[in-house]
């Protein structure tokens, strides 16, 4: 069956497009505006406002003036910054960055970070979260100080392994400070927004007045309250305040190798840099450019970069070989899985640059024994590892299936339906997506995976195989333990009730009766600290200001309720062994207090082993 033919990419077809699916799926989503903006050839063919950027006053949102945040979009303004620089030869991509710097980076892995390893995310730096978001103006601290307070650890030698960092683009922008001798926000003011005419842009913070009117309201979900403006300490990272007509403006400059309207704040040779391929990578694979990285899609080149805050979710793509680029931002977090910015973009790819109808490749021999040898669990290479959102590795884990039919699966990678998707391997550990564009990549040695790759996801990170100790076995221990101990405080007062009601005696005495006692309410310290640590987390995902200094205090309480679990533990064993000799015991109470006694010791596992109880907060 041939291919779809494709429609000319014309205004007036565009906007027929995007006029029937836009408002659909942002009323279907629960989302309460968005805008879209084109360009072509060197010009905007289309930009546009959809919904509304306040549901109270329902303003309507124009693209010329309507501010949106497109969180990490903000990052290739810091690249772009970098890069003026290197022309300039104050920044050297291959040098320490010590260099540059007036705090230090300690050492790891007997290898120094470079400029280069922050471009591609490839530092090796552990995921943060904490303080990403201020509370309010007074925890807004200078960019120097939100580097410095806590330097992550290195989870991998620099180089090796793709992990994006907030901290690493940060740490670059704050670099793009000290050698121009400018506070970022000014330096990207004077060098980029100036000389493109972006009069609706600005990294500052709080909000400048001037363009408070004209900033849309965030929401979770459109029906819901309107949010606070979400300030960010490490602003490089994803800060940026814009309007629509201002992006398409650095869209043009880079379309047009580093040029727009006269102004050149590119050279043509670095423009084309930051769009090639930095590192060779796997066929296959999507490679990464110097801060835009591939999204190569129906045989077109395209680079570009997503953005989130909590409620602007943001996505930017140069589609190189045509001259075209392409923005979508959106003002709210919407229902899950009714996202707007992923699906558009997908259907007009499709509407306008389809796929080549391509040749079907045979499944490999090797298909069955091949799927077996990666099937297994896996981590995300964005992660953290020394601290306690260790935890997120155990109840977020990915796994690799080998299905019946010799296919695999992976369990991150699911259809618009939310089916999973197969895959058939097609080369030696190259799997390609059965009815679908996706590739799914195992880097082997000595017969061993090291890393998977696919190209559903941007060349920011990969997954790693997770170590046995931290197996699937660990979030099915977890689930047991949680539940012994939810039932066990549940059933304490319950059956105190039951004793008063009929006037049942308390058969314990003495030493017996203090551990039987002591141990519920060690279960009752275990319960209160995970189910508070999960609350928080849950909380966090939609509020990240409790991730921050501000809320240490009540991390340090769960902590001090854990500790008391923690130590409950021997209450627990010793009630046990103590029932062991107690004949009047019958056999269902040791059975219980056996296993209250096992979800006490796999407390003490997760808490160690997930360092959810540490001297230290940075995370």
């Amino acid at each position: 069956m041939p291919a779809a033919p494709a429609h000319d990419l014309t205004k007036v077809d565009l906007e027929a497009f995007l006029d029937g699916f836009v408002p659909y799926a942002i009323g279907r989503g629960d989302i309460a505006g968005a805008e879209v903006v084109v360009v072509k050839d060197g010009a905007v063919l289309f930009e546009k406002g959809y919904g509304v950027s306040d549901v109270k006053t329902q303003a309507k949102i124009d693209p010329k003036r309507t501010i949106f945040r497109p969180g990490s979009i903000s990052k290739l303004f810091t690249w772009t910054s970098v890069m003026q620089l290197v022309e300039q030869h104050k920044i050297d991509l291959d040098a320490d960055v010590n260099t540059y710097l007036d705090f230090k980076i300690p050492p790891a892995y007997g290898k120094p970070i470079t400029m280069r390893l922050l471009m591609t995310h490839r530092a090796g730096f552990e995921e943060t979260i904490k303080n990403l978001l201020a509370v309010k103006n007074s925890d807004l601290v200078p960019l120097r100080e939100a580097l410095a307070r806590w330097v992550p650890e290195r989870m991998f030698a620099p180089g090796e392994v793709p992990a994006y960092s907030n901290y690493g683009a940060a740490l670059a922008g704050y670099i793009v400070q000290r050698v121009s001798g400018e506070p970022f926000e000014e330096y990207v003011e004077h060098h980029i927004f100036q000389p493109l005419h972006m009069d609706h842009s600005t990294f500052r913070q709080p909000l400048p007045k001037q363009f408070v009117p004209d900033m849309s309201k965030g929401y979770l979900l459109a029906s819901g309250d309107p949010k606070p403006y979400e300030m960010i300490p490490m602003s490089p990272a994803g800060a940026l305040a814009i309007t629509g007509d201002d992006i398409s403006r650095f869209m043009l400059a880079h379309l047009n190798n580093g040029s727009y309207e006269g102004a050149q704040i590119l050279k043509p040779e670095t423009a084309k840099m930051m769009h090639g391929i930095v590192y060779p990578v796997p066929a296959g694979t999507l490679p990464m450019g110097f801060g835009f990285y591939h999204e190569d899609r129906n045989g077109h080149v395209i680079v570009g970069h997503g953005g989130d805050t909590v409620y602007f979710h943001s996505d930017l793509h140069l589609i190189l070989d045509k001259d075209v680029g392409f923005y979508v931002s959106q003002n709210s977090q919407g229902k899950p899985g009714l996202g707007l910015r992923g699906p558009l973009f997908m259907a007009f790819m499709n509407r306008y640059f389809p796929a080549p109808k391509a040749a079907v490749q045979p499944t490999l021999k090797s298909a069955k024994h091949d799927g077996g040898l990666i099937a297994g669990a896996y981590d995300v290479s964005r992660r953290s590892d020394s601290n306690m959102l260790r935890i997120a590795a155990v109840l977020g884990q990915s796994k690799v299936s080998l299905n019946s039919d010799d296919t695999i699966s992976l369990s991150d990678l699911n259809d618009l339906a939310g089916n999973p998707k197969k895959f058939r391997e097609v080369a030696p550990f190259r799997w390609q997506e059965v009815n679908g564009p996706t590739q799914f990549i195992a880097v082997m040695k000595d017969g061993v995976v090291q890393r998977i790759y696919t190209s559903d996801l941007p060349p920011i990170e990969a997954f790693t195989p997770a170590p046995a100790w931290r197996g699937p076995w660990n979030f099915h221990l977890f689930v047991a333990m949680l539940a012994m101990l939810a039932l066990t405080v549940l059933f304490w007062p319950i059956k105190a009730i039951l004793r008063w009601r009929y006037e049942a005696p308390f058969m314990l005495q003495g030493r017996e009766a203090a551990l039987y006692r002591l141990s519920r309410l060690a279960a009752l310290f275990d319960v209160a600290f995970l189910g508070g640590f999960l609350t928080l987390f849950t909380y966090g995902n939609e509020h990240l200001e409790v991730f921050s200094s501000a809320y240490d205090w009540a991390f340090r309480i769960l902590q001090a309720i854990g500790i008391l679990g923690f130590v409950g533990t021997i209450a627990m064993v010793w009630n046990f062994l103590a029932g062991l000799g107690n004949s009047s015991r019958p056999w269902w109470t040791k059975l219980s207090d056996l296993l209250l006694a096992l979800a006490g010791v796999a407390f003490v596992w997760f808490v160690i082993a997930d360092k959810l109880i540490t001297l230290s907060l940075n995370y």
